[in-house]
């Protein structure tokens, strides 16, 4: 009896000793994944926090480039006046101007300036003279806003001595408008403008990353463009200015935004903020899910731990991703955006050799504006989703293709032609052909009774220019000449096409 007491107890003492080894291995299981955890969770807020903050602060450095891209090309598009002498020797003050000779004159330049205003959507696009006489396109509201201070207050605008032009915004408290003026001699100024909603084709709020704001500032901190609209013209807000007055080149992140800034132009900055609870915001989601799985998986605790890390980083992966997709890739065409087209295209003419053949193919999509105006602007969207298609079918993968305008594509042709036999101009043509034929196949509308069509202008390299502002200037006169031919149709520039178009300014002055 005593031996089977004695046989229970000792049963009893290693049952409390196996219960006590399984809860003090529990306890230690349980508190060593809770550490780990705590550990990992602590972790991904510093790795989340400094991968969305590096990523924030690039997406500013890319916009600061983009908008230095922008500007610089507007000043390049603003020079090409200058292809005409008269443009910058002219001087419509001169008391010895012969007034059929300025008239004549005159018409040489604004017929210039009117060939370059189709390039972008200008507002204005024209010379000032100081007694405020006008050559080309100079709008209304610019006429009216400035009055008999037109050349006055235009000239203002000119800050940099040293080439003689500047940027303004907020010019007369209008926010809408961006001018450029350049200085072409002492009598006469270069005036171009567009409005501040053209910066959206600049600045790309990335969709993954929610809360995210785009602003670009003046020297004033009044809010020239914002992902905002209704910021525009306004102070900048006092919880972003408070965090960045005085700085430029500068991250900022604290318990409530991460903000930076960078100069762009020569007064103006861009400015990317998002608040600090947004860029959290998944990881406190992640942060029970975490404990669950250690405590279900205690073996696993530091497998797992290591594992949410990684879950917990993707999504900015994906946001590093869709940001650099966004960069290239215009959104709702699939091909190349017009800042990444020019880009790619500069780079190919940089390092082609002296025998390579490339084209450059400038594209407009004929009666698209009747298309928005009868349609609708989602009919619209619809048609330019089609054209990218399109673009896509009709050339090989090789080639760079691009939506450049509101309604223009172009094509830069890395490709050969695949027979022995045919030549890269004949090449070119068939390919230009098919684009035609495929343009005159698309109606649009619900009774498909909407017609559009395509004028295209090409030019050759190495023939007509090794770089892109050389190309990119002779396909338009070629594209110009096919919209004066009736559209629907496609012209190679070549010599004959240059002189033809300085004998029609010529008989144009010897008619006049």
């Amino acid at each position: 009896m005593a031996k089977r007491e004695k046989k229970k107890l000792d049963i009893k003492r290693i049952s409390r000793l196996k219960i006590s080894l399984i809860l003090s291995y529990a306890v230690i299981v349980i508190a060593t994944v809770t550490l780990v955890s705590a550990l990992a969770v602590a972790k991904t807020d510093t790795v989340l926090t400094n991968q969305v903050s590096t990523m924030v602060s690039s997406l500013n450095v890319q916009m600061k480039l983009n908008m230095d891209s922008y500007l610089s090309r507007m000043e390049t598009i603003a020079t090409l006046a200058f292809a005409e002498e008269e443009a910058y020797t002219y001087d419509a003050t001169s008391a010895d101007n012969d007034e059929y000779e300025a008239l004549s004159t005159e018409k040489i330049i604004s017929d210039k300036l009117y060939s370059l205003c189709i390039m972008e959507n200008f507002v204005d696009y024209g010379i000032v003279y100081r007694n405020n006489h006008t050559v080309g396109k100079l709008s209304n509201g610019t006429i009216t806003m400035l009055g008999d201070r037109l050349f006055q207050d235009l000239s203002g605008i000119v800050s940099r001595q040293r080439t003689k032009d500047g940027w303004a915004t907020g010019f007369h408290d209008n926010f809408k408008r961006i001018y450029y003026v350049k200085q072409i001699h002492e009598n006469a100024l270069l005036v171009i403008s567009f409005y501040a909603s053209e910066f959206e084709s600049v600045f790309d709020n990335p969709e993954n990353l929610e809360g995210t704001k785009i602003r670009l500032i003046n020297q004033n901190y009044d809010v020239i463009y914002s992902t905002e609209n209704y910021e525009v013209g306004k102070q900048l807000p006092s919880d972003i200015l408070e965090r960045i007055q005085g700085q430029s080149s500068v991250t900022v992140i604290d318990e409530k935004y991460l903000v930076a800034i960078n100069p762009c132009g020569d007064e103006w900055n861009v400015i990317c903020s998002v608040p600090t609870e947004i860029i959290l915001s998944e990881k406190n989601q992640m942060q029970l899910y975490i404990y669950m799985i250690g405590f279900l998986a205690a073996l696993l605790a530091v497998g797992m731990g290591a594992f949410m890390s990684v879950k917990l980083a993707e999504p900015v992966t994906d946001i590093v991703s869709n940001l650099n997709t966004k960069a290239h890739v215009d959104q709702l065409t699939g091909i190349l955006n017009k800042l990444s087209f020019e880009e790619y295209t500069a780079n190919r003419l940089a390092d082609a050799l002296s025998f390579e053949n490339h084209a450059l193919i400038l594209i407009d999509v004929d009666n698209f504006k009747g298309v928005n105006d009868t349609l609708g602007h989602a009919c619209g969207d619809k048609v330019l989703a089609d054209i990218g298609a399109l673009m896509r079918e009709v050339f090989p993968e090789a080639d760079f293709l691009g939506r450049v305008g509101g309604d223009e594509f172009a094509v830069f042709m890395n490709s050969l032609p695949t027979g022995k036999e045919a030549s890269y101009p004949d090449y070119v043509k068939s390919k230009c052909e098919e684009l035609c034929e495929g343009f005159r196949h698309h109606y649009t509308g619900d009774d498909g009774n909407y017609k559009i069509s395509a004028s295209i202008g090409v030019a050759f390299s190495p023939e007509y220019g090794r770089t892109f502002p050389d190309l990119y200037a002779k396909a338009d006169k070629a594209l110009y000449f096919s919209k004066h031919r009736g559209k629907d149709t496609y012209t190679f520039f070549s010599h004959i096409l240059a002189e033809q178009e300085v004998n029609q300014h010529e008989n144009h002055s010897q008619t006049e």
